[in-house]
């Protein structure tokens, strides 16, 4: 199948660059395919020579050509380019506006020069088109075309090897043998009359040109051959780069898929009228092209499906295969550009590989980074669930050493099965980072379990510690405080031993052992000092207490009565002397064996002072308790200040003082009822002064009626007001609350009497049921009758009295 023919105008007239239309003719003949398999001819000669007919024939392209019948005139403007139809490898064909041509003029030279130059640089093979008649003469058209080529060759720097087929038109019947010689003479003599610069005076022009030449006959006069030998001709043109071949030695090729961007860059030195650095250009050319190259692998790379979806994944949990599959991406791009670019420089090539594989890193390395962070965070659940149940099986420090060689083993693992071929990204500093939060989550829950057990021997040693330091507080004595030293000093000591043997498998360091061992100890002592300073603040009841019991009981404790041969002021002194014990007990914590005076200064201050026979003025006049602070004794361990005693003291006994003046009128009161008989003196004055009422009496029985109903009135009020019963809260109070009862207890007796007189009588036994509850009521209302804090009670040796307390 016949090959399509693209054409397109590469340079206009006014020398203005189709970039355009090059591109598209590119992509239509897909020319970027080609890598350095292409070939570029072009062809120069004067106006109206059968330039482009030649083309059309050699090449089956489909330039414009004159029409003989209309004059000859110029056909071709600027420059065009076409693809030859049915030529291995590709092979572009350029056609260039005619040299000497009347439209331009005589002075127009500079296309003429530009064109030559923009196709020596770009071209393989450069066809000079001339007439056969011309050959030898020494002004013919062909001399200044020469003379333009081989000046404008000069002006490259490092000139490319390009081949001159000179094709010689109309051949008349003398040998192309002949002919060919006399060209090459030609040649060579314009060759060695163009200005070279100093560093090509002495080459030769075959460094620069292959030169070759063919001949045609005429095609208006001898079609039919001139088709024959243009048809052998297009037959040398097929693989013309491969060696031997007509392009077989060129140098300095651009990559097919830089085409463009070289041409475009040689006609814009050239238009600036600067000389042509090809080597430069080839360096340039595979700089920008490579870097296009590598722009479209990174934005085909973004665009990548598989891409996409690892790109998402990874920013919200780990993906397991990340590392291989992107390095699969990463190697497919890399190779992509390699095959696109491997006809560039080499070095311009791996520059821009090296430039290529840092952008795809760059886009890759976030989800990278979001692929460690959640494989950091997994990592750390992972190990924050096995801890937990190593926890159950094994101590604390060995399962978090084994926990934690387990985890980061399989990190590392996960680490090297995320790692991306192309590049050692170092995973140090998440591993570190890693280490770090399971050394922190270790840490606390060291912390919360060592709290735990912590807080388990102090409540086991807070409640071996707190009852009984209240009972021994509670009965103070001498052996009060070396008791709850031994105490404290043997739980302490079996809750540290537990203590000691419950944190081993925490494999802790000696001091922060040794630290929680004296907290545990401290905190014993702290219970007992909270429970003293508790103790202390109750001081004054226990006191009460204390003496309340020792006053009002006997050795036996059973309640003391009052029988008038009790000294109630040995007993008194007996019981604040305990008081007292008890608050030197109390005065002062003493953990410690060191000795105090506490007790002999309270007892010389307040049991001392107050006996009668104390006369010493130097005790009277210094006060020991009249200070704030005990001596050898730290403000610390101080519960009660001397001060503080003294007036704890002072409202003890005043508190107390009660309870010794009722004693003291009970025992009177027993002496007075022991003795039931008045006095002689009262006997005789009542004999005498009652005299003349006793024998009113005897003469009036009446009165005696009268006296036993004001009795038993008397008696009905008396139980009815409770009047012994409100006595007992002091003469005022009882006095007050009579006055209000006094009236209603009258209304209610007379009510009675008159329901009990309108009530028809029954039988006896209804009578005794009636009565019964009335002599019981009054029974028990007549044992309430004592008077004051005594209460009279009946025995076989005679009336006794009991204290209120022993009540």
């Amino acid at each position: 199948m016949a090959d399509a023919c693209f054409s397109t105008q590469l340079i206009d007239g006014d020398g203005v660059f189709n970039v355009t239309g090059l591109e598209n003719f590119m992509k239509e003949v897909r020319l970027g395919e080609c890598g350095l398999s292409y070939a570029v001819v072009s062809i120069m000669g004067p106006q109206s020579s059968g330039k482009s007919t030649l083309l059309n024939h050699l090449f089956r392209t489909n330039f414009r050509e004159m029409d003989a019948f209309k004059g000859r005139s110029q056909t071709t403007k600027g420059i065009w380019l076409a693809k030859a139809q049915n030529i291995e490898p590709c092979t572009l064909v350029m056609d260039l506006e005619g040299t000497d041509g009347r439209e331009r003029g005589e002075d127009d030279t500079a296309f003429e020069k530009q064109s030559a130059l923009f196709a020596l640089a770009v071209s393989d093979i450069v066809l000079i088109n001339m007439w056969c008649h011309d050959i030898g003469r020494e002004q013919a058209a062909n001399k200044p075309l020469l003379k333009t080529v081989f000046q404008v060759m000069m002006r490259l720097f490092s000139p490319r090897k390009t081949t001159l087929l000179f094709v010689i038109r109309d051949k008349s019947r003398t040998p192309l043998e002949n002919l060919e010689p006399i060209l090459r003479e030609d040649i060579q003599k314009i060759w060695d009359a163009v200005p070279k610069p100093h560093a090509h005076k002495e080459t030769p022009l075959s460094e620069f040109f292959n030169v070759q030449v063919v001949g045609l006959s005429s095609y208006e006069e001898k079609e039919e051959l001139f088709k024959e030998q243009v048809s052998d001709l297009r037959d040398r043109f097929q693989h013309s780069i491969a060696p031997g071949g007509l392009a077989g030695d060129r140098r300095g090729v651009v990559p097919a898929s830089g085409f463009s961007f070289s041409s475009q860059q040689f006609w814009k030195v050239i238009k600036e009228n600067k000389d042509l650095d090809l080597p430069a250009h080839k360096v340039m050319v595979a700089t920008v092209r490579c870097e296009e190259i590598g722009n479209e692998k990174v934005a085909s790379f973004t665009a990548d499906e598989e891409w996409q979806q690892f790109e998402e994944a990874v920013q919200h949990d780990y993906c397991p295969g990340f590392g291989k599959k992107i390095s699969s991406l990463l190697d497919r791009c890399l190779s992509e550009y390699d095959m696109e670019a491997i006809y560039f420089d080499e070095g311009v090539r791996s520059s821009k590989r090296q430039q290529l594989e840092s952008k795809l890193l760059q886009l890759v390395n976030p989800a990278y980074q979001s692929l460690m962070g959640h494989l950091r965070t997994r990592t750390l659940e992972a190990f924050k669930e096995s801890f937990d149940k190593a926890l159950e099986k094994e101590g604390f420090a060995a399962a978090a050493r084994d926990c934690t060689q387990t985890v980061l083993e399989k990190f590392d693992k996960a680490s090297e099965d995320a790692a991306i071929q192309q590049v050692n990204w170092d995973t140090s500093k998440v591993k570190d980072k890693l280490k770090r939060d399971i050394e922190a989550h270790v840490a606390s829950v060291r912390a919360t379990k060592l709290s735990e057990v912590c807080a388990k021997y102090e409540a086991q040693l807070t409640k071996a510690l707190a009852e009984p330091v209240e009972a021994l507080l509670d009965s103070a004595s001498e052996d009060t405080w070396p008791a709850i030293r031994k105490l404290l000093q043997r739980e302490t000591k079996a809750a540290v031993l537990g203590l000691e043997s419950a944190v081993s498998s925490f494999e802790l360091d000696e001091a922060t052992e040794k630290e929680l061992l004296a907290k545990l100890e401290k905190h014993g002592k702290s219970v007992v000092e909270s429970k003293a300073k508790e103790e202390a603040g109750r001081v004054l009841i226990r006191m009460k207490d204390r003496f309340s019991t020792l006053f009002s009981r006997d050795a036996d404790s059973m309640p003391r009565v009052w029988t008038g041969k009790e000294d109630i002021k040995a007993i008194t002194k007996t019981a604040r002397s305990a008081s007292m014990k008890l608050l030197s007990t109390m005065a002062a914590i003493r953990l410690e064996e060191d000795g105090d005076n506490i007790e002999n200064t309270l007892s010389l201050a307040l049991v001392d002072a107050s006996r009668p026979g104390t006369t010493d003025r130097s005790i009277q006049s210094s006060d020991p308790l009249a200070s704030s602070s005990w001596e050898t004794v730290p403000e610390e361990k101080t519960l009660i200040t001397p001060v503080q005693c003294k007036n704890l003291w002072r409202q003890f006994k005043a508190e107390t003082e009660y309870t010794v003046t009722q004693a003291i009128s009970a025992q009177e009161a027993n002496k007075r009822n022991n003795n039931w008989l008045p006095p002689p003196w009262a006997l005789a004055a009542m004999a005498i002064l009652g005299f003349n009422e006793f024998m009113t009496l005897l003469r009036n029985p009446l009165y005696l009626l009268v006296i036993f109903v004001v009795y038993l009135v008397g008696k009905a009020i008396w139980v009815q007001s409770e009047i012994g019963r409100e006595f007992q809260h002091g003469f005022l109070p009882a006095i007050l609350s009579l006055s209000t009862k006094f009236v209603p207890t009258i209304m209610n007796i007379l009510k009675r009497l008159a329901d009990e007189g309108q009530r028809p009588a029954g039988p006896e036994r209804q009578r005794e049921m009636e009565l019964q509850p009335k002599s019981t009521r009054n029974g028990s209302y007549s044992n309430a009758t004592s008077a004051g804090s005594s209460s009279v009670t009946t025995s076989e040796i005679g009336p006794e009295y009991s204290s209120p307390v022993a009540q």
